[in-house]
């Protein structure tokens, strides 16, 4: 089978997604998601007036990040993602979901081999390119700053 026949044969077969629907709840979860967050933001900044900007912008992280996890662990996260799918991936809380769903999944090998060694199969290579990548602009940074 050629090239041709084959792209063919995948236009035939492959099942038909209602782009526009699926386009639209990946946008509206996405936006809730990030709503959501914007609403943590500025009830920290409301409970805490005396606070910096870096302190409320770091307990909305950590609260983001614990809901994701939490959701992940309750089963929830996995639905919200088949409705909205990519839309779910809103960097938070998906960094979140990326990392306890092997854990919870491998749990059943053990502490160390299962939960610790698989908790970052999937954020691992993200976390190690965010940090070369900064590594190497500080470098650089630092070698046009001297210069």
């Amino acid at each position: 089978m050629d090239g041709k026949a084959y792209c063919e044969y995948v236009s035939k077969t492959a099942p038909r997604t209602a782009e526009l629907k699926t386009l639209l709840a990946a946008f509206c979860v996405g936006g809730v998601i990030c709503m959501l967050g914007q609403g943590f933001t500025d009830l920290y900044a409301y409970l805490l007036p005396q606070a910096e900007e870096s302190l409320v912008g770091s307990l909305t992280s950590m609260t983001m990040i614990f809901l994701g996890a939490l959701f992940t662990g309750l089963g929830i996260y996995d639905k919200i993602g088949s409705v909205a799918g990519a839309g779910s991936i809103v960097p938070i809380t998906g960094f979140a979901n990326s990392i306890a769903s092997p854990a919870m999944e491998f749990r059943k090998e053990g502490i160390v081999f299962g939960l610790m060694a698989k908790m970052f199969v999937i954020a691992g290579p993200v976390i190690v390119t965010g940090v070369v990548s900064s590594v190497i602009v500080g470098v650089i940074y630092r070698v046009i700053a001297v210069a």
